[in-house]
């Protein structure tokens, strides 16, 4: 069983409840219908009574369990609040004094926006990366200024804490859930029906304490600076690491090692990246974004993209430019 809870307060956004409500039914739906085997998800809304709560825009929730239903949950998710959140924080003192129990090795916590106001109150982001609404920013840092605020970030990453800026980022990082517990076809198939406009993949937006490119290993900084710079280069990672005067193995080990991911993985999802930016920004034909970034036939490209997003780069760009012009991501 995975356990996720939404928080309910007081002028809270209703987006920030009910779209992850909705993302995490659909991918369990999905799961389901395709593995027998499928974790079972039990979602439910929380808050400290039972009595009905109103979203800023009016709408009424209902919670159908209590604080106490912490003790077993895996994902704890935090909705943002409308303007300033200091007079709802000052009612939830509850939530807060619960929050502060929590084990984060054990339950994931998620705040979206503001909402992560309540993890700073808990205490649970002091001394390490966090994020908010960048128009409250300002005011969060003066708040909380034993927090490692990373304004310019939408998603951070400590541990079992996660905080986002925005709503898209929210369906990233939900998606990113998604594809730990039931696998990448289904966080594939919730992305493709929720989040596809003009996305970037959630290990290119976060930043992941203790695993960032300003890392001590100045040799491997020096080796993704040159990846970024030479995407369009057809070298392998054998040709890389002789480029460098070390062997691939030591390459593989110390990039690991400082980054948080293999660096074949890393040139893979750059040069997807840069495909992707191609598609959607350029009138390039498919065959020669394949060469512009470095590989023999498109047919390198097709499979590249398709074990990468699951869907071929004319797929992407057709939905692309549907609703790039619809979309202020």
């Amino acid at each position: 069983m995975f356990n996720v809870l939404i928080a309910l307060y007081p002028n809270m956004l209703a987006t920030s409840l009910t779209l992850p409500f909705e993302m995490l039914n659909a991918g369990y739906a999905y799961a389901r219908r395709h593995n027998d085997n499928a974790r079972a998800l039990n979602l439910r809304l929380m808050s400290d009574s039972l009595s009905e709560v109103h979203a800023h825009s009016g709408l009424p929730f209902v919670a159908n369990t209590t604080l106490d239903a912490l003790n077993e949950c895996d994902l704890l998710i935090l909705p943002s609040l409308w303007r300033n959140p200091r007079v709802v924080l000052k009612k939830q003192v509850p939530l807060i004094e619960a929050l502060t129990k929590v084990d984060t090795k054990r339950c994931a916590l998620l705040g979206v926006g503001t909402g992560n106001c309540f993890l700073a109150e808990a205490g649970l982001l002091d001394g390490h990366p966090a994020t908010t609404h960048w128009h409250y920013a300002s005011q969060f840092e003066r708040d909380y200024p034993k927090v490692d605020l990373k304004p310019e970030y939408f998603i951070t990453q400590a541990e079992g804490l996660y905080c986002v800026a925005s709503l898209n980022a929210l369906a990233d990082v939900i998606v990113h859930i998604l594809e730990n517990i039931y696998g990448r076809e289904c966080a594939l198939h919730v992305q493709r029906n929720f989040s596809h406009e003009v996305r970037k993949p959630y290990e290119q937006q976060r930043y992941l304490e203790g695993m960032n490119e300003r890392h001590p290993d100045e040799l491997m900084a020096q080796i993704q600076f040159w990846m970024k710079n030479n995407i369009s280069s057809e070298s392998t990672i054998a040709d890389i690491a002789a480029q460098f005067d070390i062997s691939q193995r030591t390459l593989t080990r110390r990039f690991k090692s400082a980054t948080g991911v293999s660096p074949n993985h890393y040139w893979r999802k750059l040069k997807v990246r840069s495909a992707q930016e191609l598609l959607a920004n350029s009138n390039l034909s498919i065959s020669d974004i394949a060469f512009e970034l470095g590989f023999n036939h498109q047919t390198q490209l097709n499979k590249l993209f398709s074990q990468e997003l699951g869907q071929s780069p004319s797929a992407y760009r057709t939905l692309v430019r549907k609703k790039l012009f619809d979309s202020d991501t």
